[in-house]
C-alpha cells in the first residue's frame, strides 16, 4: 500500500462507478470517498483529446482541490466502423444532457445496416492516481467486443445494453456485476491498480 495512503477521493458523482471500483479494492484497505463525501470542488472540464489526458487533468483537479489522493478514470467506447468514435464522447454521445437511452440508441441508429462481421469495438478505460505530493500513476484497460444490432438486458450501465465481450453471446447488461468485472475494460484497469496498491 502507498505510505500514508488510507483514503482516496474518486474523482466522479457517479455512485455505480464507484461501487464497481470499491468491489475491486476490496482487501487492500483503502477507503473511497466521492466527490460529494470529500467537500465542494469545481467540475472538471474534460478537453484533452485521449482518454489518459482526461483522467489525468480531472485527479490532478481534484487531489489539488481537496488535498487528498485522488482516483480518475476516463473511459468510452471506439467503434471501429464509426472511425472510433464516441471515443472521448462517449458520455455525451447524443449531447451534453444524453442519457444512457439516448447515447446507445444513437449509436444503433448510425451502425444501421452494418454486418455483424464490420460492427468491432473495444471499450477502453485509463485509471488515473495522482497524490497530494504530486506524484502520478496511470492503469490501463481494454475489452474488445462487437456492438449487437439491438438492446440486449436490463442491468449495468452506459453502453452496456449494445456491447458483446470478444468470446461470448451475452451483452455486458445480461451479465451479473461479478461476471462483467472479470472482464471489462475498467475491471481490468482497476485489477492493475489493485496489485499496485498491494505490492506497493
Amino acid at each position: 500500500m502507498l505510505d500514508g495512503i488510507h483514503e482516496i477521493v474518486v474523482a466522479t458523482r457517479n455512485r455505480k462507478k464507484v461501487d464497481e471500483i470499491a468491489r475491486m479494492l476490496d482487501g487492500t484497505g483503502i477507503k473511497l470517498l466521492t466527490l460529494d463525501e470529500a467537500g465542494e470542488c469545481p467540475e472538471v472540464v474534460e478537453d484533452a483529446p485521449d482518454f489518459r489526458g482526461n483522467a489525468l487533468k480531472k485527479a490532478r483537479e481534484i487531489s489539488s482541490c481537496t488535498q487528498r489522493a485522488a482516483l480518475a478514470d476516463d473511459s468510452g467506447l471506439v467503434v471501429d466502423a464509426l472511425g472510433g468514435s464516441p471515443g472521448v464522447f462517449s458520455a455525451r454521445y447524443a449531447g451534453p444532457e444524453a442519457t444512457d437511452l439516448d447515447n446507445y440508441s444513437k449509436l444503433l441508429r448510425e451502425l444501421e445496416g452494418v454486418p455483424t462481421g464490420k460492427r468491432g469495438a473495444r471499450f477502453v478505460c485509463c485509471l488515473a492516481l495522482v497524490l497530494p505530493d504530486g506524484e502520478e500513476f496511470v492503469f490501463d484497460g481494454v475489452c474488445e467486443g462487437v456492438i449487437a444490432e439491438k438492446k440486449m438486458g436490463q442491468s449495468g450501465f452506459g453502453y452496456d445494453p449494445v456491447f458483446i465481450p470478444e468470446g461470448h453471446e451475452r451483452s455486458f447488461a445480461e451479465m451479473s456485476p461479478q461476471e462483467k468485472d472479470s472482464m471489462s475494460h475498467r475491471g481490468r484497469a482497476i485489477r492493475a491498480f489493485a496489485e499496485f496498491l498491494l505490492d506497493g
